[in-house]
């Protein structure tokens, strides 16, 4: 139970995050995306921030020696790039031009009751269940 409630207190303060970052507006998103245009930079801050913030978090993590709630940190082991993540990133950001959300951003809006959002979310729960029918 207490590896859930971590997890749902990780998620809320992503989406406030998010929220408070201006992340949940896909008119940021894709004025950052209009270099030619009326670029909005703010979403460079947040990343930025964000990269930041887990360049010291990793370390700090890390040198604890083990996670507070597991026995042991799972960490990736592949390091190569196959096309089924660089289609996956070509997917994520076409999605996200197109769109204005990352799928972060557009569970965090679902809130606003949106019908944009959930037309969003349906879209990417479908692609996701494509994905793993087509794995199998």
């Amino acid at each position: 139970m207490a590896r859930i409630l971590a997890a749902l207190a990780a998620g809320i303060l992503f989406g406030l995050g998010l929220a408070l970052g201006g992340m949940t507006d896909p008119a940021v998103v894709l004025g950052f995306l209009d270099i030619a245009g009326a670029w909005n930079p703010s979403l460079a801050f947040v990343m930025g921030a964000g990269v930041v913030i887990t360049f010291f978090g990793y370390r700090l993590t890390m040198a604890r020696g083990r996670p507070l709630l597991a026995p042991n940190f799972q960490l990736p082991t592949r390091k190569d790039i196959d096309p089924a993540l660089v289609g996956g990133a070509a997917i994520f950001g076409v999605g996200w031009g197109l769109a204005g959300y990352c799928p972060g951003a557009a569970v965090s809006s679902a809130v606003s009751g949106s019908l944009d959002v959930f037309a969003l979310l349906a879209a990417m729960l479908v692609g996701m269940a494509i994905v793993r029918f087509a794995r199998r």
